[in-house]
């Protein structure tokens, strides 16, 4: 019997599980852990610890460089819904949170500019959006990958994402004797994610969920 650990690229999942008019929610998260879980793979395995890698909700107060107008992302509906979902699976069984901070990278229009034909164009306050990135996530996800290789915490990690960005580190875990097992939820993935994968489950959202409709609660 070998332990495994799920490690959850949130922002990915988040897309992958969510839209734009129904957010993802920490029982769509469980759901989709369950169903990964649930696959023959893993059935006769031990689970060690579910990782979920996201930023926390940013707090920060900006000003509209046109306006002057204060933004408190603190007081917005993501960052409530954000804190809920992490509250929520911090609660949950094996479940560990692993977060990242949001920063603010500079403002963008909210249209495409190369498709605006006016001979000249006036931005208004309410034409531009702030540029929210991520940092730290990545690198959470790169050192906890080595950290359970090298203290052979668990001999099999499933990795749910599609970016490329972590082929370093699933290279490192491999080379050091760790089986690697590539969730790609139906994303298409650059090829060397798949050389540099043991595995690779391309299946769909909808598809995982299906399984665990499938399941027995006793195997979920």
């Amino acid at each position: 019997m070998l332990t495994y650990s799920i490690m959850l690229d949130g922002g990915f999942v988040r897309r992958k599980t969510g839209s734009a008019t129904k957010p993802a929610t920490s029982d769509d998260i469980v759901r989709l852990s369950a169903a990964i879980r649930s696959h023959p793979l893993l059935l006769s395995h031990r689970l060690h610890r579910i990782y979920f890698y996201d930023a926390a909700p940013s707090s920060e107060i900006i000003e509209n460089p046109f306006s002057g107008e204060r933004l408190d992302f603190g007081t917005t509906r993501a960052y409530r819904a954000s804190e809920v979902m992490h509250n929520q699976l911090a609660c949950e069984d094996f479940f560990a949170n692993r977060l990242g901070e949001l920063s603010v990278e500079g403002w963008t229009p909210k249209k495409d500019l190369r498709k605006v034909t006016e001979e000249s164009l006036t931005l208004r306050s309410d034409d531009i959006k702030p540029i929210v990135g991520q940092k730290g996530v990545d690198m959470r996800i790169g050192l906890d990958m080595a950290n359970l290789t090298l203290k052979k915490l668990s001999s099999l990690i499933v990795l749910v994402t599609g970016d490329s960005d972590f082929v370093p580190a699933m290279k490192f875990a491999r080379r050091e004797g760790t089986q690697l097992v590539l969730v790609t939820l139906g994303h298409g993935v650059k090829e060397p994610m798949r050389h540099h994968a043991d595995v690779v489950l391309p299946s769909g959202v909808a598809e995982w969920f299906a399984r665990l409709a499938a399941t027995s609660p006793a195997q979920a």
